[in-house]
């Protein structure tokens, strides 16, 4: 019971922390507003998904004109603009009646050396670029192909093309396991900044005498600040479905995330205790959780990976055994911050 009085106190003193009210406010609008932010955090994150609302007019120029052109005019967002020269090519560019210019040499040996000129300093700028660069990789594919019989031996085949959904795979892939990861990380945060607080202030001295052991403290903390991670994420989670994003196994996800801040609670935690000064505990958590967050996505199946797997139902052995391990790892971190806070007070 006295453990549950501290989790509720716990809970109560987040209201004052503004830095966390604010992370909180902002997962909150993401997860709420996710299919409207989805579609502009893709057009940045792949300007290609813009599709044909705009249209590159590209200019192009050189010997190699005939060739390059076609397929430049072949995208169904962009458009070729074939001009005399080089020169008459960036003369239209500067004035703004064409939004890049290609200008094709065929050189003696056979091979054709492609300059390409964008401008500069704008989201338009990325998207024609975006264009540019598509262009360019569906001449490679065309160049491949006539020079395919002049090969001495057969080389690799170029991967397929995938149509893929950009909204599907940003959601899943990018969206979803932020708004799973960094309520975890947050726990851990607070979890660190409250308990060096604590021992900074000489709160934990006086412990001995008080009616709640150091564990028991910790017990208290904790419970409040794990719990506050997947009831964060379980409310992302419908907010996910109501906007059309539905997840599969969403109780999988959320023991993930369960245990994942389970382990940067007893993290800060046992920074917090070690070290007692709340700056350095703090800017000690920071780089120890982002650095073993790092390590953890060179695994085969990484956190991010995992959630997604999760999210769209294709689960398959590692990823289970890959929660099963995260879930060790929580239950043994925990229980070694108990014991350090222990012989903390013993």
């Amino acid at each position: 019971m006295r453990r549950l009085v501290l989790a509720k106190r716990t809970l109560g003193s987040l209201r004052s922390e503004k830095t966390i009210v604010l992370a909180l406010a902002i997962q909150l609008f993401i997860a709420a507003f996710s299919s409207f932010l989805v579609v502009g955090l893709v057009s940045l994150y792949d300007p290609g998904t813009t599709g044909d609302a705009f249209e590159v007019e590209v200019g192009v120029a050189g010997n190699a004109t005939d060739d390059l052109a076609p397929v430049v005019q072949r995208g169904d967002a962009r458009s070729a603009v074939v001009y005399e020269s080089r020169s008459a090519a960036m003369e239209a560019f500067r004035d703004g009646r064409v939004d890049a210019v290609l200008h094709a040499t065929r050189q003696s040996s056979g091979r054709v050396v492609v300059s390409a000129v964008a401008p500069e300093g704008s989201f338009r700028t990325t998207f024609v670029v975006s264009q540019v660069k598509d262009a360019l990789s569906e001449y490679e594919r065309h160049r491949r192909a006539d020079l395919a019989d002049s090969l001495a031996r057969q080389p690799l085949d170029l991967p397929p093309e995938r149509d893929a959904n950009p909204y599907f795979s940003f959601t899943y892939t990018v969206l979803l396991p932020l708004l799973a990861f960094l309520p975890a990380f947050i726990s851990g945060s607070v979890m660190s900044d409250t308990l060096a607080e604590e021992a900074e202030r000489g709160t934990l001295e006086l412990l001995r005498v008080a009616p709640l052991s150091l564990p028991e403290i910790v017990d208290g903390k904790a419970l409040a600040l794990v719990g506050l991670a997947p009831a964060q994420v379980a409310l992302w989670l419908a907010l996910l479905a109501y906007n059309g994003s539905a997840v599969s196994n969403p109780l999988a996800v959320l023991a993930l995330v369960t245990g994942a801040a389970a382990v940067f609670v007893a993290g800060g935690a046992a920074l917090a205790l070690g070290i007692g000064a709340r700056r350095e505990a703090q800017l000690l958590y920071s780089f120890a959780a982002l650095a073993a967050f790092g390590l953890a996505s060179l695994l085969p199946q990484s956190p991010q990976n995992l959630v997604a797997r999760f999210a769209v139902g294709s689960p398959n052995v590692v990823t289970w055994l890959s929660l099963a391990g995260v879930l060790v790892a929580a239950a043994t971190g925990y229980a070694a911050l108990r014991w350090l806070a222990g012989q903390t007070t013993g």
